[in-house]
């Protein structure tokens, strides 16, 4: 079976190529989407865009942060909103606490599976995790 394209660019959560530059994150050979080292780093990437949606923009709730993750403009919102609740056991409108891993890690592992087709890897999203963490711990300025 091929592996979806987030899954060959070690970007779990299919975060488009921007002008920001994430820890971990390698030339992409993806007209489309960045390309990470490892899939930690990936899922790291994951963990930190959503902590930033909370800090920077107020967004801490599934449905506020795949709203703006995945707009209708290219997505099924809707769908994708109630698919990442259901598979992760959080509702769409339980406030986030995106510093909390035991919220989190089920959240992102849900994301990736709407993203990929398939069941996140557990220990890479765990170690995805512990770099957030670090990076996270160690400053108070902004993760990228």
């Amino acid at each position: 079976m091929k592996k979806s394209r987030g899954l060959r660019n070690n970007n779990p959560g299919n975060i488009r190529r921007t002008a920001t530059r994430y820890r971990g994150e390698v030339e992409s050979r993806d007209a489309a989407f960045k390309s990470f080292e490892s899939m930690p780093m990936g899922y790291r990437a994951m963990f930190v865009l959503l902590h930033t949606y909370r800090i920077k923009y107020g967004l801490n709730t599934i449905a506020e942060m795949v709203a703006r993750y995945a707009p209708p403009s290219e997505n099924d919102t809707q769908a994708y909103i109630e698919a990442v609740s259901r598979i992760s056991g959080v509702s769409t409108t339980q406030p986030l606490d995106t510093t909390e891993p035991q919220m989190m890690m089920p959240v992102v592992s849900a994301m990736s599976r709407v993203e990929n087709g398939v069941c996140a890897v557990p220990a890479e999203v765990m170690a995805g995790w512990d770099l957030f963490a670090e990076d996270n711990s160690s400053s108070s300025s902004s993760l990228k």
